[in-house]
């Protein structure tokens, strides 16, 4: 099937071109965004591989998926950003199999959940949300490379606007704020996805690194709300799980998408709507900030890029 526009010329999952060929590794694919985005690209041809921290939903989502498009090439991986050995297993896991990368969807991530820290002794939003995929695409950068026209796409969110990288305490140590704390790693997913492709670009490598973010969507991710947010969110804006993966799968599959590219939904105050390219903050752009966060998590998670 052709791409095709709708009938307002709005970017719709019909744009994607065949997929057929290609695989796909999207983290968190056993919910919300995650799902909607394995379903996409799966219904499009790829071979999708569903990296999810519990395995039985893993399987469970992959049941879905073949509901609705029964002649879906998935598989499923283990995958727990909250252990860095779990994320070497992972890409151990895909390296002995022989995958080939060609999108690699880093959207799995937790939200203003009560104050926690992964297995490795990070704040738990910065080390799932950050970390968890600086050493996962690290880890499988080299079969990126390997597979022309690849990309890495990493799913920010408007919350970044609020965050900044708190270089002295990181974990939060001196005093815990939930939404802070995720600004602070959805800024640091933007950092990393200009940084990489700085890297990359520098080095003549074709693969590239995007960013998106989905809005306001319907998801589970807001179960952590503060209280006084939860009684606030129904009121705002939201749109469906559908139309929120939308910029996530623009970021990967559209052929006049560029590295560094940032795409969001083109609404008011970018809440809901079709994906378009957006700006990031002017934080998100301070070329010495990223450098510094490169070189904090290569040192906190032990993977060193090789570009």
């Amino acid at each position: 099937m052709s791409a095709r526009r709708d009938g307002n010329g709005h970017w719709t999952g019909a744009d994607i071109p065949d997929l057929a060929g290609k695989t796909a590794v999207v983290t968190g694919a056993n919910s919300g965004l995650g799902l909607e985005t394995a379903r996409t690209l799966a219904a499009r041809g790829a071979a999708v591989v569903l990296a999810c921290r519990d395995a039985g939903k893993a399987d469970d989502a992959a049941g879905r998926i073949r509901a609705a498009v029964p002649a879906a090439d998935l598989s499923t991986l283990r995958l727990d950003l909250s252990s860095l050995a779990s994320v070497r297993d992972a890409a151990a896991r895909l390296r002995s199999g022989g995958t080939r990368i060609d999108l690699l969807i880093n959207n799995a991530g937790v939200m203003a959940p009560p104050y926690g820290r992964t297995q490795d002794g990070f704040e738990l939003q910065f080390g799932v949300n950050h970390l968890g995929h600086f050493a996962l695409t690290g880890l499988v950068l080299d079969m990126l490379l390997a597979a022309p026209g690849s990309r890495v796409v990493t799913v920010s969110s408007n919350g970044h606007r609020v965050g900044d990288i708190y270089f002295d305490d990181l974990a939060f140590e001196r005093g815990y704020r939930p939404m802070r704390a995720y600004g602070q790693s959805k800024l640091a997913n933007l950092m990393f996805t200009y940084e990489l492709q700085r890297r990359l670009a520098a080095a003549g490598r074709a693969t590239i690194a995007l960013a998106a973010h989905p809005g306001t969507a319907a998801t589970e991710l807001e179960r952590h709300l503060p209280f006084g947010m939860r009684m606030l969110s129904p009121l705002a804006p939201h749109q469906r799980a559908d139309r929120g993966a939308l910029p996530a799968l623009r970021a990967a599959a559209d052929p006049a998408a560029r590295g560094g590219d940032y795409y969001g939904p083109g609404g008011l105050g970018q809440f809901t709507g079709y994906p378009v390219l957006v700006a990031s903050s002017r934080r998100s752009h301070d070329a010495a900030a990223q450098r510094r966060l490169w070189e904090v998590s290569e040192r906190l998670t032990g993977v060193t890029y090789g570009e």
